[in-house]
């Protein structure tokens, strides 16, 4: 009887078998309610048939996720400060960035390496080499490193002239140490901004996507996994983390001082060399200028770019509430015949070129307009 016992248990579950499956409607899913004996109660669960399939739109967080990570790496900086209680002090700084190109070429913030002593990179593949810093401005926010290495892989560049608010972004980088995370929102906002070292950031991208310390350096992708911007910053509201405002240094800008970080380890910044007045409708008015807007030329400093071109700066000395300043001088109005209302446009307009450039000044003289050839120079670092 004993010998018979198995046989006569292994009849019984095919039978069962054979009617549970037998009751099965045809086309029925296979992720029908499983019981499950567990001391003496039935839990009933329901489990899926099989791995399921992508909708399309995790399907494109797939594909930029695949296509970017193999380019970013996490970057570690080590540099020594001076305390008045221990002396000298080992810090320790994080980021991220991207390979550039199969040299080895690696773009991320100034932030996240300034000061450095020593930089080491791990890539995808979990190895960590050493990195030299090939060029950096603190200006710009930016900084390229050089590695030697085999297979890397070049992260693909597009373009952020043509970005629009309500567009999908991807941020991928390294926030508090945790390598190879991606985050998604969208373009909020285009902005000017002020940057980690207090200057101006143009056309900054704003975007919900969460980016926390770490993060810095990485790249923003679009639904490509073309890069478009690098995030540089958050607003954190006074806490040390997202407060779903981050800002990206827009690729455009990046791509245009690239050559000059790994030609000459920083950027020729282009300069007119001039002290300029912005002007309004009220000032205009008052001190009976042709138009009532553009960048009114107090100074030029001797040799510069405006002075060899022949631009003329103020010679009669008043007040503008307690600030003295100079009238009298050339009224800027349009660079390259693009219009020029205030500093921030002249700014603007300078930083599409890079020293070196000739470009096209248009200037009020009294009530006569005329166009000038100007050669911009560079600017001088502090």
């Amino acid at each position: 009887m004993k010998t018979l016992r198995p046989l006569i248990l292994a009849l019984i579950i095919a039978a069962v078998f054979y009617f549970w499956t037998s009751s099965r409607r045809p086309g029925q899913s296979v992720s029908s309610p499983t019981t499950w004996f567990s001391g003496g109660k039935n839990i009933e669960l329901t489990e899926a048939a099989g791995p399921s399939s992508l909708d399309p739109e995790e399907a494109i967080n797939v594909n930029v996720y695949k296509k970017a990570i193999p380019s970013v790496v996490n970057i570690k900086s080590r540099a020594v400060s001076y305390n008045f209680f221990y002396g000298l002090v080992p810090e320790e700084g994080q980021g991220t960035g991207f390979i550039l190109d199969k040299e080895g070429h690696i773009l991320t913030n100034y932030h996240v390496i300034a000061n450095a002593q020593k930089v080491e990179v791990t890539l995808y593949n979990r190895k960590t080499v050493p990195a030299e810093i090939v060029g950096a401005d603190r200006h710009y926010d930016l900084a390229v490193l050089k590695i030697s290495g085999t297979d890397l892989t070049p992260i693909t560049l597009g373009e952020s002239h043509n970005l629009q608010v309500g567009m999908k972004v991807f941020a991928i980088g390294n926030p508090f140490g945790l390598s190879g995370t991606m985050t998604r929102g969208i373009v909020s906002s285009i902005r000017s901004v002020r940057g980690p070292s207090g200057d101006s950031i143009d056309e900054a991208i704003q975007t919900d996507a969460a980016i926390n310390p770490g993060n810095s350096g990485g790249p923003l992708l679009n639904s490509r996994a073309e890069v478009i911007g690098i995030n540089s910053m958050i607003f954190t509201g006074g806490a040390e983390q997202s407060a779903g405002i981050g800002f990206a240094i827009p690729i455009d800008t990046a791509k245009a001082v690239l050559n000059d970080l790994v030609t000459y380890g920083r950027v020729r910044r282009p300069s007119l060399g001039i002290s300029g007045l912005p002007i309004g409708p009220e000032l205009a008015d008052q001190m009976g200028l042709p138009a009532d807007y553009g960048v009114l030329i107090m100074q030029i400093n001797p040799g510069s770019a405006a002075d060899r071109a022949g631009l003329r700066g103020g010679t009669e000395r008043a007040m503008l509430g307690n600030t003295p300043i100079l009238l009298g001088g050339d009224l800027i109005v349009a660079i390259d015949g693009n219009t020029i209302e205030d500093m921030r446009d002249l700014s603007q307009a300078l930083n599409q070129h890079k020293a070196g450039d000739t470009i096209t000044v248009t200037v009020y003289r009294g009530k006569k307009k005329l166009d000038f050839k100007v050669t911009l120079g560079e600017a001088r670092t502090a």
